[in-house]
């Protein structure tokens, strides 16, 4: 098959190396890609947001299935637009979208179809937002409806906060994407995610993650995209995994349905282990970044044909196979992530660092020039690593970070310490 992967961090090196490694791959293309998917795939300069631009180099080309990373291009309809001219593509309609692309379509959706979930509202104006808050007391959470990089969400624990990031998004911080706020309850509890391959009808759980969203160590600074990951989490149960799937996942895949705007592609449930159970506080519609790139170290089934399958609504057949080894990441960012931050800082010792028993590395914001690697991003590389236990991984990938020799680099030091502390107790 001639395929074409869309987008160029490391959740997209890490589907290229994945992809690239099945027989059934006769061509592999990546739009932009970035110096690490460059080894996988054929790296071209194909605008991801001019949809008419994709689909004739489909044409051109003869590409027989797209795959779309990131959630942009979904929230866009690119999945529609290669759809109508019966170019396969992996991933959302635009309708079915809005579980990423609208925090309030998706709480409504939880009401409609009692999916539990934190308490909300949700405002078109600082006024009213403003009082809400004061009445219901801090902590709560404010959050921009629409899509803001991972970056629209304030876990305000004060009141003061809670005002400033309403102002903030009514003032236009993120844009369109802040012209309407949500406003939910503070769910306290451990953090999970959890992911699904959904076919419309049938959903099909995929490995367990858990990543860490503060820059840095100690949970401590803002939010992030993600500075690490690592799966399985210990803190899913048997129990705990079909509770999300009877009452968070399956119920989402029916309600789509019925709808009328069925889900394909990945569902990626955030979801909060509190007293009362698990409780969903957002989805996301397509693999996790930084956890896709430890999902496809432990993936040991092709991951060609479950794509095709949800595609075609053929989940209900199909297994996927993991390997025990738990696998984890750690994100090397650009000094100063998530605010301001240097471009064109030059890495060194890659090769060295790859050299680690069991460690992998995915590019996530590099460019190549004149032979060298540069940074190219906030959230640069990630160190991947392997190992029998968690502990195991963690000593490899922070061994290989540091053969790499980038000073104008950072990375968070403690990444999976709830389960390396978990094994620790167990002895």
């Amino acid at each position: 098959m001639n395929i074409l992967l869309l987008g160029s961090g490391g959740r997209e090196h890490a589907l290229a190396w994945k992809i690239a490694a099945s027989p059934l791959v006769t061509k592999l293309w990546c739009a932009p890609g970035n110096a690490g998917i460059a080894r996988e795939a054929e790296c071209i300069g194909l605008a991801v947001a001019d949809h008419a631009a994709v689909v004739e180099f489909c044409r051109r080309n003869a590409v027989d299935l797209v795959v779309v990373g990131p959630e942009t291009p979904l929230a866009a309809g690119i999945v529609d637009d290669l759809d109508a001219v019966g170019i396969k593509a992996f991933g959302p309609s635009k309708q079915a979208a809005q579980l990423e692309g609208s925090k309030g379509f998706t709480k409504d959706l939880c009401s409609e179809f009692d999916i539990p979930t934190g308490a909300y509202r949700r405002f078109d104006n600082a006024k009213d937002a403003t009082a809400y808050v004061r009445a219901q007391g801090a902590p709560i959470v404010v959050k921009a409806d629409g899509l803001a990089a991972g970056k629209g969400v304030v876990v305000a624990q004060t009141l003061p906060e809670a005002e400033a990031a309403i102002a903030m998004m009514f003032e236009g911080a993120f844009g369109s994407a802040g012209a309407e706020v949500v406003i939910e309850e503070f769910l306290s509890g451990r953090e999970i995610s959890f992911f699904a391959l959904c076919d419309g009808e049938t959903a099909i759980p995929l490995a367990t993650a858990q990543d860490h969203k503060r820059v840095f160590d100690h949970d401590k600074g803002p939010n992030t995209g993600g500075m690490g990951a690592y799966s399985p989490t210990p803190f899913v149960t048997p129990e705990i995994h079909d509770q999300i799937m009877a009452r968070i996942i399956l119920p989402t895949v029916a309600g789509m349905k019925s709808r009328g705007t069925p889900f394909k592609g990945v569902l990626y449930a955030g979801v909060m282990l509190t007293a009362q159970g698990p409780k969903l506080f957002e989805y996301n519609v397509r693999f996790g970044d930084p956890e896709c790139q430890v999902m496809m170290l432990r993936m040991m089934s092709d991951i060609v044909p479950a794509l095709l399958a949800s595609i075609d609504g053929q989940l209900k057949n199909f297994d996927l196979r993991w390997y025990p080894d738990p696998a984890l990441t750690v994100v090397m960012a650009a000094k100063g992530y998530p605010g301001d931050y240097i471009k064109g800082t030059r890495i060194d010792g890659l090769d060295d660092a790859a050299k680690v028993e069991g460690v992998e590395i995915f590019h996530a914001g590099t460019v190549a020039k004149d032979g060298a690697i540069l940074a190219n991003g906030g959230r640069v590389l990630n160190v991947c690593a392997m190992g029998k236990t968690v502990t195991e991984a963690r000593d490899r990938a922070y061994q290989a970070v540091d053969r790499i020799k980038w000073p104008d680099g950072f990375c968070r030091r403690d990444i999976a310490w709830q389960a390396v502390e978990a094994e620790q107790a167990k002895g």
